[in-house]
């Protein structure tokens, strides 16, 4: 591999095997489009109808060449990217040219493909429509929509309408059968956040999907609501995310939430490297096809079958590209116990001042104040604890190298881009040799570990990352709970080790 930070990450699982002999398992095929889109140089400046139509027909036009070459590949439902059609960065009164109308639900069922006058201000809802017909496939897009409200409503903004963030759905013949308004807004000053939060869910001939929208994957709404109340298996997701490591680069957080919550999800995200954004992909529990690279502005149409039960694994869309290599499956989940083991509650009766309070250090990972301590030897098991919340790691360096890793913990409250309540157990690796250096953004390593990482979770809402040199993502061989403990273990790395964290999110304190 020429570079490995570009490249399509393609795991091929052994479920290859056994369709291919007739077991049964039922897939769908699926594609996400990673855009490189054509960004609006001056988005806050004011415009009109016609060239806001004449600039956005530029990037619908990368669309439907997606949803062409996607349909010659036999693909039922292809998802694009938050933000992909209109870029950002709009003023509330900027934006406005941009926005479709969007029909309430009691003029619906709609085609604007061949209803294309019933509605004034649909240019854009046409175009999907007629790609989703064009293609028999559903089409899932993200665009901006005007809906006039009421003075009666309390919310209702002064001008007489809402300024949606919104997902929209087309059916195979180009039918509107969904439309999600983004609950969780970053920075979107363009937007409003809607008056109620949507739980919108909708059916295929092969699989009931859920849909939400980039940063609503940090909170519960409307996400867990979808997956523990309406059950859903599915999960669509456009997303415009900006990469942060060591913890929540866009491919990890996707990867960690799918395996997490046993779920499957197809993520589209935005390219453009100056600003950090790549990372798209097509994860299932147990397996993922994704495209992460910040060394070009290449797109990247990603196409891989989906099991139909997440608890199968995933198999690729297009077996002329992409080459099988073995599958990374869990095994049995079985935690081993270190003697050392002490909870902070009762570490000073039974334990006395350990070797770890005398050797921690504070240090900023994530604009979050983290406690570390070093691991200094080539193997062994060393803890940390912040509050109620211990973590533990046992571990062994398989290679000889200077670089510095260390074992940090955070729990409390995240207050930067954002306000959410975290546990965290972490292993990363450091910037540099010296302490000072760790919590910093990494992308590189050489070392190889193998771990075993646990910690005294309060919540139950936790997320196993594995990330390896050059952004790289690995299942844990192990992970689950036992002993009211966490844990995740890695016996075969092959490559460096950038970061492996248990990320628990405690949604009931936010």
């Amino acid at each position: 591999m020429a570079s490995i930070s570009l490249r399509l990450i393609i795991q091929v699982f052994s479920c290859c095997l056994l369709a291919r002999i007739g077991l049964g398992i039922e897939y769908y095929v699926a594609a996400v489009y990673e855009h490189h889109s054509i960004l609006n140089p001056n988005s806050t400046a004011l415009s009109d109808r016609k060239s806001a139509l004449e600039f956005m027909s530029k990037n619908l036009d990368i669309y439907e060449q997606q949803v062409n070459i996607a349909a010659k590949k036999g693909v039922q439902i292809i998802v694009f990217p938050e933000d992909g059609i209109h870029g950002f960065n709009y003023s509330r009164k900027s934006i406005y040219p941009y926005l479709d109308f969007l029909p309430p639900s009691h003029l619906l069922p709609w085609n604007p493909c061949v209803e294309p006058d019933k509605f004034k201000d649909t240019e854009v809802f046409q175009r999907l429509s007629c790609m989703a017909q064009k293609g028999r496939m559903f089409v899932v897009a993200n665009l901006g929509t005007k809906v006039p409200c009421e003075h009666v409503d309390p919310k209702c903004p002064t001008d007489g309408r809402y300024h949606f963030n919104t997902n929209v759905v087309f059916s195979d013949n180009g039918t509107l059968m969904a439309s999600y308004f983004k609950q969780n807004l970053y920075f979107e000053y363009g937007f409003d956040t809607p008056p109620h939060v949507q739980h919108v869910v909708f059916h295929t001939s092969f699989a009931t999907f859920g849909l939400f929208t980039c940063f609503d994957i940090l909170f519960y709404e409307p996400v867990v609501t979808l997956i523990e109340k309406h059950h859903v298996k599915h999960l669509v997701y456009p997303t415009a995310w900006m990469n942060q490591l060591p913890l929540l680069s866009s491919i990890q957080i996707q990867r960690a939430f799918a395996t997490g919550f046993n779920v499957n999800i197809l993520a589209a995200n935005i390219h453009h490297t100056t600003l950090g954004m790549t990372g798209s992909g097509i994860f299932s529990p147990m397996g993922s096809s994704y495209y992460y690279d910040m060394d070009s502005e290449n797109d990247q149409l990603i196409i891989a079958k989906v099991p139909v039960d997440p608890s199968e694994e995933l198999c690729p869309g297009d077996e002329d590209q992409v080459s099988c290599v073995k599958s990374e499956t869990f095994k049995d989940n079985v935690l081993h116990t270190s003697s050392q083991t002490c909870h902070l509650k009762d570490r000073k009766a039974h334990c006395g001042e350990s070797a770890w309070e005398k050797a921690s250090f504070n240090s900023e990972m994530m604009y979050d104040n983290f406690t570390f301590v070093p691991l200094n030897t080539s193997e062994g098991t060393v803890q940390v604890c912040d509050e109620a919340l211990c973590c533990y790691v046992t571990y062994h360096k398989q290679n000889t190298s200077n670089e510095l890793y260390a074992l940090g913990v955070f729990i409390g409250l995240h207050t930067v881009h954002g306000q959410y309540s975290l546990q965290i157990c972490a292993l990363v690796k450091c910037g540099g040799p010296n302490i000072t250096t760790c919590g910093q953004e990494v992308t590189h390593a050489s070392s190889i570990l193998t771990f075993h990482l646990w910690g005294s979770f309060s919540t139950k809402y936790v997320f196993p990352m594995i990330v390896t040199s050059g952004v790289n993502l690995q299942l844990p061989d192990h992970w689950g709970w036992r002993d009211n403990n966490c844990f995740m273990s890695k016996e075969t790395m092959k490559m460096g080790l950038v970061t492996a964290a248990l990320y628990g999110r405690y949604y009931e304190r936010d």
